[in-house]
């Protein structure tokens, strides 16, 4: 059955506590809904109505781009071990990018300065919805290990050759739409 609750519980914090990987939800207000799994490794309450991910550079960057539109995010974890349970976090998002003086303050405050390779960008959600279901229907999954596939990655590539490849497959979305990484204003940010 269903609860919903106005913020975050001691008890689903310690649940979020426990999870190994979470999924992000955004979507323009036209165009491909994205849905991404995320470790949570890069993951953190900060209170009872907001949480941040440190965000990775990737193939692409959907969830900044449609952030920028309407600032709808969702956060969703499942109970791969354990018992049973889906939470899902609704609100408002933002993006900080990389290298701004609220991105170093957040990451500080939450990561105690430090970065993993590949940082592209802190995503913040301010949380207006709290929901759990059942979870019957998640298998079973044994968690063996994070991968390091991405930190290998990004360390070979180098300073450079992360730029480059932000440049080149990080600026817009899958439907064309900015995502604002290196400060392009021509789509009005979500407040």
């Amino acid at each position: 059955m269903a609860r919903q609750y106005d913020a975050l519980t001691p008890t689903l914090r310690d649940f979020i506590d426990r999870q190994h990987v979470f999924f992000t939800g955004s979507a323009a207000d036209t165009g491909r809904v994205n849905v991404s799994p995320r470790g949570t490794d890069w993951f953190r309450v900060v209170d009872d109505r907001s949480v941040i991910y440190l965000d990775r550079i990737g193939s692409g960057n959907e969830t900044a781009a449609h952030l920028r539109v309407n600032g709808r995010l969702t956060v969703m974890f499942c109970a791969f071990e354990g018992a049973p349970m889906i939470l899902r976090l609704y609100g408002r998002g933002r993006v900080l990018r990389r290298g701004g003086t609220d991105y170093a303050a957040l990451l500080a405050q939450c990561f105690d300065g430090r970065e993993p390779p590949g940082a592209r960008q802190l995503v913040i959600l301010d949380v207006d919805l709290v929901q759990t279901s059942c979870g019957f229907g998640v298998p079973l999954l044994d968690y063996r290990a994070p991968r390091d596939a991405l930190d290998r990655w990004a360390e070979a590539k180098g300073d450079d050759g992360l730029l480059a490849y932000q440049r080149e497959k990080n600026t817009h979305s899958m439907d064309g739409i900015p995502t604002g990484l290196f400060g392009d204003e021509d789509v009005e940010p979500h407040r």
